[in-house]
């Protein structure tokens, strides 16, 4: 297995496989400016998103997680962020400055929108020269944070693809890597298997009390989850109950064991294998992830799922042959020959492993190919 990878190191020691300059919008009526200023200023990168107005409490500090954490990912090089006032800009701008990295924040507000966009443009300038001149270097694979979520799941993803990630898991943690994967909801029927592999109690109970607290608000909208879990998708595909999805969602952990479990965007504390709590929403636990510090996530699809992401390259996986001649545009690792019995487990595990090391040098995926840049915020509860 190839180690050696060429990122980059940021400021406060972390690497990234990607350099992006990226536009930050506060708020829903600040995107107009990330996104004129993107039009105008090659190599940069906007994140319109809906919310940031009127939340509050938990669902409030859960968006600043996530906007903090997006711009301290990094694959980012450098951030600017836009608001409508100055507070929550400088909130989210200061806090991402820490990791050393070129931020400023800018404001409508006394300004308005054209002297605004005009401020921006001339600092995005500055940043993308500056970030441009910067270097890749050798750094060993195992300093990257992966993630894990598969879609549009069928009875070939428990059987290939999923376990094909859970080998590539499995290799990666024992070389020191760090791995983050979730879709709580999608962990029901199999939770007692994942709380078997937690290796300290308190981490244990700590996963357990987020899963039952996501099943009790499931069960205090005295809805029947069916069609949401499994989806009509994963129904088409073969998967008639949750619990044979979470059987084989599973499978992408391997039989590695669990060094803690974190809540909705919190980075891990360490190198390990930590769960996250996440909505099972291909967009929303993937913005999830990225905002925690993964810089690769690993995809496994059945019958095909096209979701990226702005900064993190989305690797797609599927064992599933007529996904990869229908969605070919979309896949970016076939490893169908397992279940043909053409290759065998560890073959595909290599496969896969040759492929993140390429993304992680510089080689584009096909959700960034295609422009797939999904960026969905998880909202706990209505606004005020």
């Amino acid at each position: 297995m190839q180690r050696q990878v060429i990122a980059y190191r940021r400021e406060n020691g972390t690497v990234g496989v990607r350099n992006y300059v990226l536009l930050i919008p506060v708020d829903d009526i600040s995107n107009a400016v990330v996104e004129a200023v993107e039009k105008i200023v090659n190599g940069t990168l906007a994140i319109p998103h809906p919310y940031g107005r009127l939340q509050f409490g938990e669902d409030l500090e859960l968006f600043f997680k996530t906007m903090i954490g997006t711009g301290k990912n990094p694959n980012v090089a450098a951030a600017i962020v836009v608001g409508i006032e100055p507070n929550w800009t400088h909130r989210i701008a200061d806090e991402i400055s820490k990791t050393g990295k070129p931020v400023e924040g800018f404001w409508v507000e006394g300004n308005g929108q054209i002297k605004t966009i005009e401020k921006v443009a001339r600092t995005a300038v500055k940043f993308v020269e500056d970030a441009t001149n910067l270097k890749r270097e050798p750094v060993d694979i195992n300093e990257l944070t992966i993630s894990l979520k598969c879609g549009e799941s069928d009875t070939t993803s428990g059987l290939g693809s999923n376990k094909v990630v859970g080998r590539f898991t499995e290799r990666f943690l024992q070389i020191g890597g760090t791995v983050l994967f979730g879709e709580t909801t999608e962990l029901t029927g199999a939770e007692h298997i994942v709380a078997s592999k937690f290796k300290d109690k308190n981490e244990k109970e700590k996963f357990l009390k987020i899963f039952q607290e996501y099943q009790d608000l499931v069960k205090s909208k005295g809805v029947d989850l069916l069609g949401s879990q499994p989806t009509q998708g994963n129904i088409a595909g073969g998967l008639s109950t949750i619990e044979e999805k979470a059987l084989g969602n599973i499978q992408k952990i391997g039989d590695a064991m669990i060094d803690g479990a974190l809540d909705f965007a919190e980075p891990a504390p360490g190198k390990g294998l930590y769960f996250m709590n996440t909505s099972s929403a291909a967009a929303e636990a993937v913005t999830l992830f990225a905002s925690a510090g993964a810089v690769i996530h690993l995809f496994p699809t059945g019958q095909g799922n096209p979701i990226g992401n702005p900064i993190v390259p989305v690797v797609k996986i599927t064992a599933n042959p007529k996904t990869v001649q229908s969605m070919k545009e979309h896949i970016d690792v076939d490893v169908s020959a397992l279940l043909r019995g053409d290759i065998n487990l560890d073959q595909a595990a290599e496969t896969l492993w040759n492929r993140v090391v390429e993304t992680a040098n510089g080689r584009l995926v096909k959700a960034e190919i295609l422009r797939h840049n999904e960026f969905v915020l998880t909202k706990l509860y209505r606004s005020a």
